[in-house]
């Protein structure tokens, strides 16, 4: 059985999932449009989660709440299951695709056999989407992914139950109920909104205040953690920005192009030009993991190497303050 989904590749893969299924079922939401809907913009420090022993760093929404948000503010209702049993977790998922209705699961990466061996780590927050299956083979929608792929009934099966932090267990969703039209002007709104107040947010590990946060923590870890910790950490803060949903330069270049697709359709210019301003806060985060890298990588010349990279990071915090305040002011 196959079902006639159209597979479009996205910078990420929770934002290409739900633009994936949106388009399926005849609405035309843009990758940017579900991320900036869904608020996923952010940046957060969690000391006490770790992920390849290291404190973690996220540039976006926790896993599941982009669609989440998305769905309450456009009107549409989703349905989600966790399992603890892997056998009723793929009956449910052979209902769906005899129903013809592809689904949307949550699964591990570090054993997904079509990514590169390098990205394939242990993080238990990736999308992806099942459209059909034949014999015991599942076909695949990976919006990371080119083309479309397949997994065999066990290699899904691992990777729906993998281990560890965000344990899957089996994680399924999909919409249910959809109005006659999506109020695309009120959800841009309520997103920005709350996109601002988040990284806004009087919180010392949150938003423009856990950037700042961050940038102490790399003056100290040389001397409080030693150099070889200190790498880590730093490694840490990059993969997480550049390979784990695409990060921190990414997500920003997602965000302008979603401040200029909204600035047509809620008829704001100033939106427009807050996207170029948005992207040119992207480039400086990649700048930033650029040099970075070279510290963690002992390729650095350049002296007094951490506390650069920490100069840069307060500057990029400077800069979204200044954004976001902006931003606040353009959609009242």
């Amino acid at each position: 059985m196959e079902i006639n989904f159209a597979h479009h590749q996205s910078a990420h893969c929770e934002n290409g999932v739900i633009s994936n299924l949106m388009k399926h079922h005849g609405y035309n939401v843009s990758e940017p449009m579900a991320f900036g809907i869904g608020s996923g913009l952010l940046f957060c420090y969690i000391p006490f989660l770790k992920v390849n022993h290291a404190p973690a760093f996220t540039y976006r929404a926790l896993p599941g709440i982009i669609f989440k948000r998305f769905a309450k503010r456009v009107g549409i209702k989703i349905k989600r299951e966790k399992f603890k049993n892997p056998q009723q977790a793929k009956i449910r998922l052979d209902e769906n695709l005899k129903n013809n209705n592809p689904v949307g699961l949550q699964v591990g990466v570090y054993n997904l056999v079509y990514f590169p061996d390098e990205y394939r780590f242990h993080f238990n927050a990736h999308n992806l989407v099942v459209y059909g299956k034949e014999d015991d083979t599942y076909l695949i929608s990976d919006p990371v992914m080119e083309t479309v792929t397949t997994l065999s009934d066990k290699q899904l099966e691992k990777v729906r139950f993998a281990k560890g932090a965000f344990a899957p267990k089996g994680h399924i969703y999909y919409p249910i109920h959809f109005p006659k039209e999506l109020d695309l002007e009120k959800a841009i709104v309520k997103g920005i909104k709350h996109t601002c107040k988040d990284m806004l947010a009087p919180i010392p590990v949150l938003g423009v205040k856990g950037i700042r946060h961050t940038a102490k923590l790399i003056r100290k870890w040389p001397k409080k953690k030693g150099v070889k910790k200190a790498n880590h950490y730093l490694g840490q803060i990059v993969r997480m920005q550049e390979e784990i949903g695409t990060g921190g330069g990414g997500f920003r270049y997602i965000f302008a192009a979603f401040l200029q697709e909204s600035s047509t359709i809620i008829n704001k210019p100033a939106l427009s030009e807050l996207s170029k301003e948005m992207t040119a806060i992207g480039d400086l985060w990649r700048d930033f993991a650029v040099d970075a890298s070279r510290i963690y990588k002992n390729r650095s010349a350049k002296e007094d190497a951490y506390n650069n990279v920490a100069t840069q990071l307060e500057v990029i915090a400077d800069k979204e303050e200044v954004f976001f305040k902006k931003l606040k002011k353009a959609i009242k």
